[in-house]
């Protein structure tokens, strides 16, 4: 029984995001062009995408939005005709901006919002891998003040400090049977308080092009003193654990963007990313009671994943903007080591959005992204579950800005 039980908690991911979970919904301009924004200076939204391009912005603004998302999970166990499915479930990752200070003066400053890291998976409670999740909330809220300087005319750097607030809710069962027939559950509840940093360098070449280059830090989550409720046999209940503790990487994140220009009307967006997944290597928990399950380190051995963005933004008339964007994106998941929560694959992205000013100072931004997460069939090499995952996602979003 305690073989079992120590199977069932090593594959519990408290914070341990994946390319499913990195959230890149940081502006909806941006979002609605496939995500790229490092090499042009579209809005107040650079305080995330580069702190360099901040000082580059023509006026002060602030902006607030937020996207909902729709992920749609399915998984056929191998040598089963049925396939089950997500419940239904929207999340809202918001993020809000705010850059002030002279626009004639080299220094400016930021303040961001946002919500880089999240996810909600919900499994039916009786589904076919209910002792590896049967649901999974989490969420983490990055705050970063930033300060942005202009070296020359044309060149420009910033940095920021991040402060991370994470939080995360997972359930599941447990291979034990309660008095009234029904599965034993396990609920794993915390918090974590983390610091980061956010840096970049934006230039204007002579020939018009601008380029971006940011590097956003590894942000190390620790989960102390978590919440372990486990609902067992009460025979057994003092053998479990109500304590547990854990170190998780949040990836580091490379960027390089480019900015195009072909009429003072159009801009086109290149970016690349390169997602430091390969610190990831063990997944290791302490727990307060281990008189029945251990202390555990589960390896987890991740590769750096990366993503290859492009966008269009095209001033149809004075007031109205036209967007639209294509990503694909490379999993840091290894064989064998897919799970329910983390069911990732290469994906492909399709974005579009609009823009409207209102008013001289009023702009209200739309933007829709598809996510299709290819199809992958695995057997996980600690849990033994075996079978196909499909991911889909349907994310809208809007945000409201006003400058001066």
């Amino acid at each position: 029984m305690k073989k079992i039980l120590l199977s069932f908690l090593l594959a519990v991911p408290i914070l341990g995001y994946s390319q499913s979970y990195q959230v890149n919904l940081q502006g909806q301009k941006q979002t609605a062009m496939g995500g790229a924004g490092t090499g042009v200076a579209l809005d107040e939204a650079a305080v995330f995408f580069n702190p360099g391009a901040v000082s580059f912005l023509k006026k002060n603004g602030v902006q607030a939005g937020a996207s909902a998302i729709f992920l749609k999970a399915a998984f056929k166990e191998n040598g089963s005709n049925i396939t089950e499915y997500t419940k239904d479930k929207l999340t809202f990752p918001p993020s809000a901006y705010a850059v002030f200070g002279n626009p004639d003066n080299r220094l400016r400053f930021g303040l961001g919002v946002y919500v880089p890291f999240g996810g909600a998976v919900h499994w039916d409670p009786n589904w076919t891998g209910k002792y590896t999740v049967t649901s999974l909330d989490l969420q983490a809220i990055f705050v970063q003040p930033t300060l942005s300087y202009k070296i020359t005319d044309h060149i420009g750097i910033g940095a920021g400090l991040v402060y991370s607030r994470g939080k995360v809710d997972l359930k599941r069962g447990v291979p034990l049977t309660l008095n009234d027939g029904t599965s034993s559950t396990a609920q794993l509840k915390g918090h974590s308080n983390d610091f980061g940093w956010n840096a970049g360098i934006y230039v204007e070449t002579v020939s018009g092009v601008t380029i971006g280059v940011t590097h956003r830090s590894q942000v190390t989550a620790q989960v102390k003193e978590g919440d372990a409720i486990f609902k067992v046999p009460g025979a057994l209940q003092d053998g479990f654990p109500t304590k547990f503790s854990a170190n998780l990487p949040l990836p580091a994140t490379s960027s390089i963007g480019l900015g195009f220009y072909p009429s003072s009307k159009t801009i086109i967006a290149v970016d690349a990313n390169w997602v430091h997944w390969s610190k990831y290597k063990v997944l290791a928990f302490d727990y307060n009671n281990n008189s029945r399950i251990p202390n555990t380190s589960s390896p987890r051995n991740y590769h750096d994943g990366g993503a290859v963005r492009v966008g269009i933004q095209n001033m149809a008339t004075e007031r109205l903007a036209l967007r639209l964007g294509a990503a694909y994106a490379f999993t840091p998941v290894g064989k064998g080591y897919v799970t329910p929560e983390v069911p990732d694959a290469n994906r492909i992205l399709l974005s579009a959005g609009l823009g409207y000013k209102a008013s001289e100072r009023f702009t209200i931004d739309l933007s829709f992204l598809y996510e299709n997460i290819k199809s992958r069939n695995e057997t996980n090499i600690e849990t033994n579950l075996s079978g196909a995952f499909k991911t889909v996602a349907y994310i809208p979003g809007i945000a409201l800005s006003y400058k001066w």
